[in-house]
């Protein structure tokens, strides 16, 4: 069995400190410049087999050391079963909202309603367009989602799509439009949003740029990258629940870095 290394909170201060000092330090160091501001492809069957012992040797430290896990989903996962899929040792869940300018995926509008009758915490996600403005894409996310009661921080979702890891934006470019949806989001909603991103995209685009902003890493390999100062951790998109039937058999799996108490603190 491969060795697995998984970090232990008690390293660093639990999330929703780190993030709220970076944005303070951003707000006493500011001049008046912002700054100007899909899927992983297992290729060789030993990466494979990497992988479902990463998953297995990180279940049950997952309980002890990450207390708070939960999952992303969209329309993929088709048609949910929320009373069934809450009572599995989950706290909260991300749904898929809009996409760009325009998009709107097909499953929200349920799984927005139902996910708000159950015990979970919910929250919304946009995958950001490089294609399109970071108002528009405000306008739409505001415009489909609202502002429920109680919900989650707005996350966005910033990850290569179609030829963009080939053929990458202008950093900065992609900053300034994601600097604008950022403004619009945490001005409506007056919660900084949540940003999803690869190791990848996060060196390029994120790193140094946002890190006020809280989080959420995807490495489905191994443990997130050490210089990520992440809050979430999307450490699995081969999970299995009860609960959904979609095209898609599998769910993503995420973690919160924190305690119960720091979780708590974090949400409200």
């Amino acid at each position: 069995m491969t060795n697995i290394i998984v970090t232990d909170i008690s390293r660093r201060r639990p999330c929703g400190t780190n993030y709220r000092q970076k944005r303070k330090e951003k707000t006493n160091n500011h001049h008046g410049d912002t700054g100007n501001p899909a899927a992983f492809r297992y290729r060789r069957s030993w990466i494979w087999i990497l992988h479902l012992q990463w998953i297995s040797a990180v279940k049950q430290p997952f309980k002890k050391q990450y207390p708070v896990s939960g999952i992303d989903l969209s329309h993929y996962q088709g048609e949910v079963d929320w009373p069934v899929l809450a009572q599995q040792n989950i706290m909260f869940a991300y749904i898929k909202a809009t996409e760009g300018s325009s998009h709107t995926d097909a499953r929200f509008a349920y799984n927005w309603e139902e996910s708000g009758k159950t015990d979970l915490a919910a929250g919304a996600y946009h995958f950001f367009s490089f294609d399109s403005s970071g108002d528009t894409q405000a306008d739409h996310f505001i415009h489909t989602v609202g502002n429920r009661f109680g919900m989650l921080p707005p996350a966005v979702d910033v990850e290569y799509y179609a030829d963009k890891k080939s053929n990458p934006p202008d950093p900065e470019s992609v900053r300034e439009q994601l600097q604008i949806m950022l403004d619009r989001l945490e001005e409506y909603y007056h919660k900084p949003p949540v940003l999803y991103s690869t190791e990848d995209v996060w060196e390029t685009y994120l790193k140094g740029h946002f890190d006020e902003y809280p989080l959420w890493i995807r490495n489905v390999v191994t443990k997130p990258d050490s210089q990520a100062d992440w809050c979430f951790w999307q450490y699995t998109n081969r999970g299995r629940l009860n609960g959904y039937a979609g095209e898609e058999t599998f769910i993503d799996l995420n973690v919160f870095y924190g305690d119960i108490e720091s979780w708590n603190r974090w949400r409200h």
